[in-house]
Parts: C-alpha cells; structure tokens; sequence
C-alpha cells in the first residue's frame, strides 16, 4: 500500500497512471487527501467547507469504474477543490461575505463544475477567497485570513489564496481558480505551485463576475502538464455564457514541443515601472537564461503600452460597486471596509469615466498584439517581492499606496485578456518561493502552456513546504 503522504504528494497524472496500473485506489487517494486537510486547515485556513462524505462517495464510484476498466473523462477519481466565487450544487457559495445567507436550494453547478463532475473528478469542497475577490490577499470578513505554505506568519496571496495554499501542501493535486487582476497568479506565485490565466471566454463562467470581462477562470496545480489537463477539461462551450468565442484546441498534446526557435522578450521591470527586489530579479534572469540553453531567442525588450493603472483601478472599482450595489446600509457595514471603500469610490465614477479607462484598455490591447508580432512570448517576474505579513492589504512599512501598487506584473493582462501563466523559479533568503510570468498574444494558450512546461522541467525543484506538520 502506498504511505498517505506519498500520495498527497503526486500530481494528477500520477494519480491516474497509479489507477491504470491498480497501485492504489481513488478511496485511497482521497482518503489520504482529506486526512491531509485535516491537518493543514488548522495551519493555513485553505477550505471554507470541506465535503468529506460526498467526496469519498466520489471516489467510490470512479473506484468502481477503473476496477470495470472504463475510467469516466480525463479526471476519474482525481480529488479537486474549487474555489468559493464558483457555484457547486450541494452547499453555498459564499464569496467571502457575510452578506450572502447559506440559505436556499444551492442546486446549480457552475460550467467547470459541471465539466468536472462529467470527467469523474472527485471535489473536495470550496477554498477561501477574500470578500467577492475583490483584491489579492486572502482574508475576508467570513473566513478570516488564509496563509501561506512556506510561512503562517505570512499571507497566501489571493484572492485564490485557499486555491494555492491547498495545492501547495497536499489537498488536493488540482484546484479551479479565478484571475480578474492577478488572482490566480499571485497566490501561485507566493505559494510556490503553477497558475494559468487563460484567455478570456476560453473557460466558461456563470454567473458573470461584477468584474466582467477581467475576470478568467484557469487551473492551479503542481505543474503546467497537470494544468494543461484541468484546463482541457474545463474549457469549451457553455450555452450560459454569451461571451465565449467558439470551440477551442485541447492543449495536453502539444506540451513536449519545447521552445526551440521562439522569440521571447524579457522585460524585468516593465520600463522601470516596477521597483523589484533583488532575490526576485536575480531568480527570474537565472530561469530566462535556461530559455536560451533550450534554445529560445531571447532579447531584453519592454512592450511599449500605455500606464494601465488608472484605467484598471477605474473598470476595478466600478466592478466593486456593481457587486454590492444591492445592499442595504446594515449590510455594507457587515463587508469588508476596503472593499466598501472601492464600491463608495466607484458608485461616484461616471459613464464617461468608464468609457475612457475602456479605451486605454482598447490602446493596450493594441499595442501588446502588435508587440506579440515581433515576440512569441513576453517573460517578466510575476510579482515584484515575496510574500508578506498576513492579515494586511500591502507590505507593512513599504511605500505601496495599495494592492495594484505591488502587482504592476499582473492586472495588465487581464485589462488585455491575454493567458498568463506563473510558475516557481526559486526562493528568496527566507525561503519563501519567487514567481516567473509568461505571456503570449490572445489565444495562445497552448504555448504558454508548452513554454512553461519546458521552463519548469528545466528548472530545479524547488523544496516543497514542510509536509511533517
């Protein structure tokens, strides 16, 4: 039999080769997983409900298929967990808020819920995420602060934070998370596992984010290969969402294709628009000078693009709004204040305003396709600095005005709508883990996805967080 920690320890496609080959169950597995969390929950604060019985009823079932030799989908028997903006039928969706009731009949799946329940995986339950993820650390007046990993004391990122935490020490190989200005990517990048923002509309969403079409839904994993595999079975067509541009590509196939002979552009700073420490900086350039040793043309280059700040904060706080406007004042005293500060701040913006940052968003747009004519990809530090104390908006004793002042690498791309991936390339002095981001023009995911698998392969292991407490 297989030690539990063993177990918790493998990626998704591990888990399915071991089925194949009957080395151990998806009982087993999800057994070992949730007797994991048990573990970690107490830690990290990664889950805001855990569905033990139904998730091992799950497993039960696709046990039952693999002894019949007829394995349901690309995910039997895989445990995943979802992320709390994401509707699963069985129990509420909360968002972070104590302004939603658990009450009523909580009976619709969201489309990747839905996919996942069709490709035989088995759900663990609902992660953390701050107030209606409304900003990149996970902490929210329900749950309380999510942590990371490789330090308590420190937070997670978010607002996929429970998403990464999970993934990071052993609750589950695979979780579904969502990226409006960051949110899967920061906390993967402080959590030290891999997140993929894909391009818009190729993941399917219901009901529509207040954040509109910033918000992607993507996987967060160990590793790219792992992915690559959640993505293609969330993506594709869904009657519920109108935004979708039409069937796509699977991408699992074309992983191994490396990166020999593509252009890459390194920007470290954006044009000096990031002030980044020297551990990441130093970490990032030693990953990019494995691109070259596989063969990669890579030249230092900076997109030339407009300053998104604004316009972002603009589409931002209007989203807040738009995802409170239904409260009455008991209520709103009930939210978290900084993001009663952000709805306040956008229920005063004007049609105008609005329409402007949209344009800047548009000039963006432009620019990056026409710079992604000359580079197939664009690498940069995913975020600036490591993770920092938990429980607050911004690095203590820092000059950040606030959360988009730390996360200049991120939110550009979903103003572009462009898939973005981070994954590990080191850790700091206190051993916290370093972030590298890819980027390519919309629609191409799958070389994202093949880059950074390649990257990642390349690359040394990073140690994994203690997995003895």
């Amino acid at each position: 039999m297989t030690s539990p920690t063993l177990l918790t320890g493998l990626t998704a496609g591990e888990l399915l080769t071991g089925y194949a080959r009957g080395d151990f169950s998806p009982v087993e597995v999800t057994r070992a997983v949730l007797d994991r969390i048990d573990v970690v929950q107490p830690l990290v604060n990664a889950f805001a409900r855990v569905d033990a019985q139904p998730a091992l009823d799950m497993a039960a079932a696709s046990e039952r298929r693999w002894q019949r030799g007829e394995p349901q989908g690309l995910l039997d028997g895989v445990p995943v967990s979802v992320k709390d903006l994401l509707l699963q039928a069985g129990g509420p969706t909360l968002r972070g808020s104590r302004t939603l009731s658990p009450h009523g009949a909580w009976d619709e799946d969201a489309p990747c819920v839905t996919r996942l329940r069709a490709h035989g995986a088995v759900l663990l339950g609902k992660t953390t995420t701050s107030e209606f993820g409304w900003k990149p650390v996970t902490d929210s007046p329900l749950t309380g602060v999510t942590r990371n990993p490789y330090d308590p004391a420190r937070t997670s990122g978010g607002s996929s934070g429970g998403s990464a935490a999970a993934v990071a020490l052993g609750g589950g190989p695979l979780s579904v998370g969502t990226d409006a200005g960051g949110s899967i990517r920061i906390p993967a990048s402080f959590c030290g596992v891999f997140g993929f923002k894909p391009t818009f509309g190729r993941v399917p969403l219901h009901p529509h984010s207040p954040y509109g079409t910033l918000a992607h839904l993507g996987p967060m994993a160990r590793d790219a290969a792992d992915a690559a595999l959640l993505l293609d079975v969330i993506s594709g067509e869904d009657w519920r969402d109108g935004s979708q541009t039409g069937p796509v590509p699977a991408v699992s196939g074309s992983l191994d294709q490396g990166v020999e002979g593509l252009r890459i552009a390194y920007s470290p700073s954006l044009g000096g628009r990031a002030a980044v420490s020297a551990a990441v900086a130093s970490a990032v350039r030693a990953a990019v000078d494995h691109l070259v040793a596989l063969g990669a043309y890579v030249e230092e280059a900076d997109p030339d693009a407009p300053d998104p700040t604004e316009a972002f904060r603009t589409l931002w706080c209007s989203g807040s709004a738009l995802a409170t406007r239904h409260l009455d004042q008991d209520q709103r005293e009930l939210l978290d204040p900084g993001l009663r500060g952000a709805a306040e701040r956008g229920a005063n913006l004007s049609a105008l305003d609005y329409l402007q940052a949209d344009r800047i968003r548009s000039v963006l747009g432009y620019r990056m396709g026409r710079f992604h004519t000359t580079y197939d990809l664009l690498v940069t530090p995913t975020l600036p600095l490591t993770a920092f104390e938990a429980g607050v908006d911004v690095p203590p004793r820092s000059d950040y005005a606030d959360w988009t002042s730390w996360t200049p690498f991120t939110y550009p791309f979903n103003l572009t709508q462009q898939p973005a991936a981070t994954l590990p390339c080191g850790l700091d002095d206190s051993g916290l883990p370093i972030g590298l981001q890819l980027v390519a023009a919309r629609h191409q995911d799958a070389l994202v996805l093949r880059a950074a698998h390649a990257l990642g392969t390349a690359l040394p292991s990073p140690p994994p967080p203690d997995l003895s407490v």
